[in-house]
């Protein structure tokens, strides 16, 4: 007899996303659904209209084009059904969490930056928005302010201090 041993977070990780977050995911699956979905269908039947299927490359386009869109709402859908908004008033700023801003020293060179640790869908470099899963953030997680932080980047390991951290 064979028993396999699954962790419940295998079967299911949570997405943390704030508000605004999780209503641009839930817009991107609307306009997938509403808009993007319906004008492939239409598409391909234009290009079914036009006679042979077999040597008429607009409807294998529009095919390919319907099965990436269908696997892209299925993959939203799927992030979608995991996802939880997270009151930010009800987190404490004692340790570094999702959601919560971190003002970092770089030691070596005396610079200074903030990131917002955020869910990987709504993660944005430009507006200092980083993932919890990219290698700043997974460092980051569960420190605490003074703690210093060594973080694996592609050129070697990067030192940086934490300097404040808030909501």
């Amino acid at each position: 007899m064979w028993v396999s041993f699954v962790l419940l977070e295998d079967i299911m990780s949570v997405n943390y996303y704030t508000e605004e977050g999780f209503q641009k995911l839930k817009e991107e699956i609307d306009h997938l659904k509403t808009v993007e979905r319906p004008s492939i269908s239409a598409q391909i039947a234009e290009a079914r209209d036009k006679g042979d299927l077999s040597e008429n490359a607009e409807y294998d386009a529009a095919k390919e084009a319907q099965g990436m869109l269908e696997m892209k709402i299925a993959k939203l859908d799927d992030i979608m059904s995991t996802a939880r908004v997270v009151d930010e008033t009800l987190l404490d700023d004692s340790q570094v969490r999702v959601l919560c801003t971190v003002s970092l020293k770089n030691p070596a060179n005396g610079m200074a930056f903030k990131y917002t640790l955020v869910a990987e869908q709504e993660a944005d470099v430009k507006n200092a928005k980083i993932s919890v899963t990219s290698p700043i953030g997974k460092g980051l997680l569960g420190k605490k302010v003074g703690d210093m932080v060594d973080i694996q980047v592609p050129n070697g390991t990067m030192q940086l201090e934490v300097t404040g951290i808030s909501r």
